[in-house]
């Protein structure tokens, strides 16, 4: 049986950055990372941006090269599926019944996109955008003439999939199920702004909406009816409506968790070495007024994949980054530090007209959010307001003279 003292389970952001920051934090022992994925780790954010419009070729989103891992001992796995954990072993169980001894086990497996529940939903020409494979379908079905699409979801992965094919000469429609885009993550000037922006490109964006059927012809999809009787004709689909973690195996191993398995400050979960990280991970985060959340986004991995690295290597080290994130649309990067929920006051920063201004969110008075577009000086240094929990008035907030890192 093979056995490494720290098996990693997943490779994408997470999963190498652990590997990195083991090596980093000089760690000897024997490393593996185990994934379904194939090829070797990569940038998933370029797979609905960059490498979707062709503008990137694989290698240039790869996280290190090919020579990197074997130089640094790091054993890949690739292709293979972990289908259970056996903590009272120390073992995971690899598909065909191979088992798999660890020290320390780091689950870095992130999440399988949520399917639309609705007849039809199995036809061909039906994408999401998780991994490589899933954007060279896309990338291959438009080769083959697909030019009508229909992009289900109104959140960050839709629409900078539906900017990159409305550019490439696609007619794009945009299904929304709220009343507004970004509903999850932004303020109303926010998704207001982005709406303007994708109907002043062309796309058709309808809000409020929902899919009753998606139907076929040839075993392919030929056209997608919402509940108001509107069939809109289509070639392809991309359903871009969240994910589901992939925590079964812990889960059923007896780990803590619901909504992702839960950790603590230093990403351990209820069993005993075992660690996640990630989105999978479910964690009490200090800038959500430490509501017990997962947080999709590459800042939290690679920041968790550091802290269950340096607490296996027996450093201190706890979870309490601030959150970031970003989204290219067009010619607009929106940077996003902290958190909006629950905020009782939004302050525009700036002219959205202009095509250049920031949203600053206020939580009892205190700095919790910044949405950047365009503004990314706004964006660094409000970084420093939102970790302060700085109390402003919005006046001066509102006042683009004033530099924001004179407001500390």
């Amino acid at each position: 049986m093979k056995k490494a003292d720290v098996v990693i389970v997943g490779s994408g952001h997470g999963g190498a950055q652990a590997a990195i920051a083991l090596r980093q934090a000089s760690f000897t022992g024997t490393v593996a990372m185990v994934s379904r994925d194939r090829d070797l780790p990569y940038e998933r954010p370029p797979l609905s941006k960059e490498y979707l419009a062709g503008e990137k070729p694989f290698e240039r989103i790869m996280v290190r090269p090919a020579g990197f891992w074997r130089e640094r001992s790091i054993d890949l796995l690739l292709g293979r599926n972990v289908d259970s954990v056996h903590p009272e072993l120390k073992e995971v169980e690899l598909g065909g019944g191979e088992r798999m001894g660890y020290g320390a086990l780091i689950w870095a497996a992130g999440g399988d996109p949520r399917r639309l529940d609705r007849d039809g939903a199995d036809l061909d020409g039906i994408h999401a955008i998780r991994n490589r494979a899933d954007t060279d379908r896309i990338r291959a079905d438009l080769a083959a003439g697909a030019r009508r699409v229909v992009v289900i979801g109104g959140g960050y992965i839709g629409l900078e999939a539906a900017a990159v094919l409305v550019s490439l000469g696609c007619e794009v429609t945009v299904i929304e199920q709220q009343d507004r885009l970004l509903a999850r993550v932004a303020g109303e000037e926010l998704s207001e702004f982005y709406a303007a922006e994708h109907r002043r490109k062309g796309v058709d964006i309808r809000l409020g909406a929902d899919v009753e059927r998606l139907e076929g012809a040839g075993g392919r999809l030929a056209s997608i009816t919402l509940t108001d009787g509107e069939t809109i004709p289509c070639d392809m689909a991309i359903v871009g409506i969240g994910i589901v973690p992939s925590i079964g195996p812990l889960i059923t191993a007896g780990a803590a968790g619901a909504n992702g398995v839960d950790v603590d400050e230093r990403c351990r979960t209820s069993l005993p070495d075992v660690y996640a990280i990630g989105e999978c991970a479910a964690h009490a985060n200090p800038y959500a007024e430490n509501e017990v959340i997962r947080l999709e986004s590459v800042q939290n991995a690679h920041d968790m994949a550091k802290v269950a690295a340096l607490t296996i290597c027996g450093e201190e080290a706890r979870y309490d980054s601030v959150p970031w994130f970003w989204s290219n649309q067009y010619d607009l990067r929106l940077q996003t530090v902290g958190f909006n929920k629950d905020y009782d006051e939004a302050v525009l920063r700036g002219d959205p007209a202009e095509r250049k201004f920031s949203v600053v969110y206020l939580r009892g008075g205190r700095v919790a959010a910044l949405d950047c577009v365009n503004r990314t000086a706004d964006y660094a240094q409000g970084r420093k307001l939102v970790e302060a929990r700085a109390e402003l008035d919005p006046a001066m907030l509102a006042d683009i003279e004033i530099p924001l890192k004179q407001m500390l």
